[in-house]
Order: C-alpha cells, then structure tokens, then sequence
C-alpha cells in the first residue's frame, strides 16, 4: 500500500485540517500518517481557540515518520508560524521527501489572515519552493502573486507568476465568487482548466483540505499531476453531491460517500 503523510492542524469537530486529510487519504487508497501543527477547537460555525504545537515537538512527529514509514507523498495544509514552518522545511530537505502538495492556508473564507507577515514571509522562502504544486484560493493566489484577481484571465496570470516564482506548479482554485468549481493548473508546459461540477451545497467545510490530501493520495499512487487533480475533483463533486448536513453553520462533506455498503450499515431497529 503506497502512503501519504499529512502536516496540518487538527479540527475537533472533524470537518477540515488532518481529520479531513486522514479521511480523503484513506477512501482514496493509501495509508494516511499525520505530523499534527496545532490544536484548534472548532465546529461548523467557527474556531474558538488554538493550541500551537511546539517546534521541537513537531520535529519530532516528523522525525518518527520519516524514520519509519516514509511516505510517498506529503500534503502541508494549516502552520502558524514561522518557527514552524522552518521545521517542516528543515525536515523535507533533510529527508528527501518527494511529491510535495502545499495547501497555503494563509487566508480564512471570511476573508480573514491566518498568517503573521513574518510567517508568510518564511512560507514564500522556505516551503514553497519544496512543493511540486501549490493549491492557493483567490486570496492567497493574489497575495503570493501580488495581483489582484478579478477574472479567469487574472487566474491565469498569477498562477504563472506564481509557478514562476517558486519553481512548481499551481492549482488555482476557483470560488470566491469567481469561476466557482473551476480550477486552473498552470505548469511549465502549459495549463489546463478544470471544470468543476456546480453543486448546491452549503456544506463545504473543509473542501480545500480534502482537495489537496486527494491530490497527494494520487500522486502517492503514482498518477501524474494532471490525472491527480482529474481525480481529486471527480472526488471532490462525489463528496459534496452526498449532500451530508451536520451542524449549525457550515457543515463538512461525506469524506466516506464511496465506502461499500456493508461497511457502512446502521444497526437496525
């Protein structure tokens, strides 16, 4: 079995962060392994506090999965801050690791920075010329590009300013009242849009994160990028078309929707 190794926060009511990533990775066939860089308390409605972890400690994480069962592909999704960035950075580099998917969580869906200057300075620096391909949001995308984005022409171009600048390719993702669905990958040899299936669902607590794990899941797999996002879209519209509904704000997806029947039985009454 190939395995994947997700770096992220922890999101207590399961939607997001490594829940999410454990979940993706595992209905998409490889074994998940976790380096966990924060603690938050959250639900549906929103994060009410955070409990970094500490670098030493997530040095550690890294080290015992690295030493042990080296994956095949790593995802890197929420970090808080710089100290910890550099760790992560450190730890890939001394360890090889290969088949690097950067989630840049920089910028909440209110709009909202996740990220000091100084870390984001030190994510631009150190981890993102790691990645083989990054998957910003509008926001993010125009922060590392430094260009607004107003139309898929403006995607196009940050993208390509951002794959540029970093040496890797980049899955701009539609939403945010633009191109929703449709994400474009822009590498070196040219890009590609991909259609997204518009579903209408409120529930899409955590769709970022369940799409880069689902990237790296298939690029662990051996698939190359283009059939990787291929599938993790494809995923993606399975997940959100469930049409799951838990909680009071905005609910997450039915990671497991595409599990066997017989796994999934409720006991009867």
């Amino acid at each position: 079995m190939k395995t994947a190794l997700t770096i992220a926060g922890s999101d207590s009511s399961g939607g997001a962060g490594i829940q999410a990533d454990i979940k993706t990775m595992t209905v998409n066939g490889v074994f998940a392994m976790s380096a966990i860089t924060a603690l938050t308390a959250q639900n549906t409605t929103g994060v009410t506090d955070i409990l970094e972890a500490t670098p030493a400690f997530l040095e550690k994480e890294l080290d015992a999965v690295f030493t042990d069962i080296f994956p095949d592909a790593v995802k890197i999704g929420m970090v808080s801050s710089a100290e910890l960035i550099t760790v992560i950075a450190d730890k890939l580099r001394q360890y090889g690791a290969r088949r690097i998917v950067v989630d840049p969580v920089m910028v909440a869906t209110s709009g909202a920075k996740l990220l000091r200057d100084d870390a984001i300075e030190v994510l631009k620096e150190c981890l993102l010329p790691l990645a083989e391909v990054l998957t910003p949001n509008i926001p993010e995308a125009e922060i590392l590009s430094g260009q607004p984005i107003a139309s898929a022409e403006d995607m196009e171009a940050a993208a390509r300013t951002i794959g540029e600048r970093y040496g890797c390719a980049v899955l701009c993702k539609g939403g945010h009242q633009l191109n929703d669905a449709n994400d474009l990958l822009w590498t070196p040899a040219g890009s590609r849009w991909f259609r997204g299936r518009r579903i209408q669902n409120p529930n899409t607590h955590g769709t970022g994160c369940t799409l880069s794990s689902a990237i790296a899941a298939n690029l662990a797999k051996g698939f190359n990028l283009e059939e990787s996002v291929e599938k993790a879209k494809e995923y993606i519209s399975g997940a959100l078309g469930a049409m799951l509904d838990l909680g009071h704000g905005a609910g997450p997806m039915d990671h497991a929707f595409d599990i066997k029947d017989s796994y999934r039985a409720e006991v009867r009454p």
